[in-house]
């Protein structure tokens, strides 16, 4: 079957800030409550989007989330007026305020689990949204994220859109961000790698491990993928306690090479073996380990080595490696890159692209998109409207430079004007990427 591997990247929000909400993520934490560039943020993101669709890739483009996300208060038991719940909320319960703030659905790596049609049970392109338990700021996102998929993917025919697992801590599911789909060729069945950071009886010490096993059995279960091309793999504590809150800190793969770190599995023997196993009679997997000698863990999480995108280049025959700017800037990551193209082995090239403002609250190149693989036919059903090219580029710089904010300091934050401009811009958007009138909860009043 002729298939593509597409990149959904989230598009920056408005109220891109440093917020410094996720425990365990290191760059979050050390730049909380700095000034953010939120019109920049977003114009960096789209023109990395708009380079990968200009180079032949299939790109979309997945719609910020309406923020404040005042909903979030309303729960709380805040009453009023907008701008009174606004207010009153920053006043008593800041921490609650900031949660409904958050601009983290940019990062598209957490949206959802996706699993292609040529490995189900019913031959449908599957999607589990992830219901991101662990966070109180990331566990508002899975109805929007569901909303935001099933505009894109209509055609129930082809698209299976599920619920989020249950939003209880033994479902905690943080997305693709601890999935890896390794195969011959993207349209042929794969091998679906699926990482978790705890079982029930897990409690780690440092940082919370927030993927569990039973939300990856679960997905695996509900997506119909077979047994026996399905890996369960532990995430390593080592690797989640030095930051590596995600598996994808310390690994990506794509076609049949897997590159990650050597911390970054319990048992990487068995994982290993695993997915050998899994791989038999469909492809010989390559499996492109870096040691801890070479690039320190503290360095490939300082750098997101990791966390670059592993991409299979149009007329290229080796992939390449979209990394952050970050990594040219680590000296043993910058080293072991001038290696790893030096060589024969499956990656040829590393591109690295400016990120900063997201690589600033914990999120590189890979973080910001959600992979989807799509055949001709899926390909042909999906919403265009949320597909890149050079109209809908011009149009989205237009949207962005007439209604982001430059800054964003902290005292900018509590300004209640925010929940005016976001709606209004968002109710501009649904326009220009045809989601429709009642995409957005402030338009469904």
């Amino acid at each position: 079957m002729s298939a593509v591997e597409a990149n959904f990247d989230g598009l920056v929000g408005l109220t891109h800030n440093y917020g410094g909400l996720s425990f365990g993520n290191l760059a979050s934490a050390k730049n909380k409550d700095q000034i953010s560039r939120p019109r920049q943020a977003a114009l960096q993101g789209l023109n990395k989007m708009k380079w990968l669709a200009d180079a032949g890739l299939v790109q979309g483009v997945l719609p910020p989330h309406e923020r404040p996300f005042l909903p979030l208060l309303r729960q709380a038991g805040y009453r009023g007026s907008d701008s009174e719940i606004y207010e009153s909320a920053w006043k008593n319960t800041p921490e609650l305020a900031r949660a409904c703030l958050s601009s983290s659905p940019m990062w598209a790596a957490n949206a959802a689990t996706v699993s292609p049609s040529a490995d189900t049970f019913d031959g449908r392109l599957h999607f589990s949204p992830a219901n991101l338990s662990t966070m109180l700021h990331r566990s508002i996102e899975p109805e929007q994220t569901a909303r935001a998929l099933r505009s894109a993917f209509a055609s129930e025919q082809h698209f299976f859109v599920h619920d989020p697992l249950p939003g209880h801590s033994q479902f905690a599911d943080e997305g693709a961000a601890n999935h890896v789909r390794l195969c011959a060729e993207h349209g042929a069945p794969g091998v679906e790698l699926f990482v978790f950071g705890r079982d029930s009886n897990d409690i780690n010490s440092k940082f919370p491990a927030r993927q569990t096993l039973v939300s990856v059995q679960s997905l695996a279960r509900r997506h119909g993928l077979s047994l026996n091309r399905t890996v369960f793999a532990k995430q390593s504590k080592a690797a989640i306690e030095a930051g590596a809150f995600h598996n994808d800190v310390v690994c990506v793969g794509s076609l049949h090479c897997l590159f990650f770190h050597e911390l970054a599995f319990a048992d990487k023997k068995q994982v290993l073996a695993d997915i050998q196993n899994a791989a038999s009679d469909l492809f010989q997997p390559f499996f492109l380990e870096v040691q801890e000698d070479e690039v320190p863990i503290r360095d490939a999480i300082r750098s997101y080595l990791f966390n670059s995108m592993l991409v299979q280049w149009p007329n290229e025959q080796r992939l390449v490696l979209v990394a952050p700017k970050e990594c040219e800037q680590t000296p043993s990551v910058l080293r072991y890159c001038e290696r790893l193209v030096a060589g024969n082995g499956p990656i040829g090239r590393v591109e690295f692209v400016d990120v900063r403002q997201s690589m600033r609250n914990g999120g590189g190149p890979a973080c910001l998109r959600l992979r989807v693989v799509l055949s001709d036919e899926e390909l042909a059903l999906t919403n265009p409207g949320m597909l890149m090219n050079e109209h809908l580029f011009e149009q989205l710089c237009t949207w962005i430079n007439n209604h982001y904010r430059e800054e964003i300091s902290l005292a900018d934050l509590s300004d209640p004007a925010l929940i005016a401009e976001g709606r209004a811009a968002l109710d501009e958007l649904t326009k220009i990427m045809n989601l429709g009138s009642n995409f957005y909860p402030f338009q469904q009043v």
